[in-house]
């Protein structure tokens, strides 16, 4: 979704309510309480095994796509490096946050060091800048395969896909550090509770007894100039792609090369999707309980990264003949 994506974080907070024993008066506070889901607190164990069960399909997939790109000489082209670099991006957004989760449900280990709770906000949402960075590389990558194929080769060298990837590492690092920077120099009061299973930007400095314009302002900013940016260019790139693809002389053909591009517009939808449906029913749905919302967000991290490795498994046909070599066990 991984939380909620940077780009969405500025959303609604949908007000909740705490008893007064739960009201505190403080500066800095030494920990936070994560409530898990608000209102279904008997039901934490059963909420548990459906996210348990998504988690390990993540670890599982994400670790069967780099082990076979890893060990498939046929696979060591630009296209399955981005895949690998959004691999790792689903892994540590969804690693960032389940473990402690799983805690809360199975455990009630519900506090979170101050410092834990912005280290954790700041890995989901750089690597959310990161993951929506690798989607235009991966753009870029299908663009020249179609529009210049020619040139694929010689464009899309490894130096200049290494240096693509540690572009947008360092992108998701500089644009997302002022986040928890500007949430650990706010003076916080009144409670340290926050109701989701893992700290949300807004729902951190929400809890701050102090004006967070900048943190709202910058949020709006990073919105518009980096994931902005990157929708722009991932349709622009579409669009020529399309039309290079409608441009070709026979059907077949069309299909087939847009084949090419199937898996990657997948994994944007999926990406997406879950994210605005999250967005809509937060800004729309304010008569929904508030463990819905809390429920959806947690969808969003895990759908994701889950169906990534699904869809790349099935539809590339380089990796599903090696995942039946591999089960099969017969040789390449």
């Amino acid at each position: 979704m991984q939380e909620t994506p940077f780009w969405l974080s500025v959303g609604h907070l949908l007000p909740y309510t705490m008893s007064d024993s739960n009201s505190t008066n403080f500066t800095n506070p030494s920990t936070f309480i994560l409530l898990g889901v608000p209102g279904l607190e008997a039901a934490h164990v059963w909420i548990s095994i459906p996210f348990c069960a998504m988690y390990a399909i993540v670890i599982l997939g994400n670790f069967t796509i780099l082990f076979i790109v890893k060990r498939e000489p046929s696979l060591h082209r630009p296209m399955y490096y981005f895949l690998c670099m959004l691999v790792v991006t689903d892994l540590v957004q969804s690693t960032s946050v389940l473990p402690k989760m799983l805690s809360i449900f199975w455990f009630n280990s519900r506090e979170i060091h101050f410092s834990a709770c912005l280290t954790q906000m700041y890995f989901l949402i750089s690597f959310s800048v990161m993951q929506s960075g690798i989607l235009v590389a991966m753009a870029f990558d299908r663009y020249v395969a179609i529009c210049d194929p020619l040139r694929h080769s010689t464009t899309l060298t490894n130096p200049v896909v290494a240096k693509i990837g540690l572009a947008m590492v360092l992108r998701g690092v500089m644009f997302i550090f002022p986040y928890p920077f500007l949430a650990s120099k706010w003076p916080y009061c009144r409670t340290n509770i926050i109701p989701y299973t893992y700290c949300k930007h807004i729902a951190v400095v929400k809890l701050a007894c102090t004006d967070i314009r900048i943190s709202s302002y910058y949020s709006l900013s990073v919105a518009f100039f980096v994931t902005g940016v990157d929708v722009f260019c991932i349709a622009v790139s579409y669009t020529q792609i399309l039309r290079a693809i409608f441009s070709l002389p026979t059907k077949d053909t069309r299909l087939k090369t847009f084949g090419t591009c199937s898996s990657h517009l997948c994994v944007i939808l999926a990406s997406y999707t879950p994210h605005i449906f999250s967005t809509i029913t937060q800004r729309f749905g304010h008569n929904m309980a508030l463990y819905f919302h809390v429920l959806m967000d947690n969808v969003c991290l895990l759908v994701p990264p889950m169906l990534n490795p699904i869809i790349y498994g099935v539809r590339t046909q380089e990796i599903w003949d090696r995942l039946l070599q591999i089960f099969t066990h017969k040789g390449p």
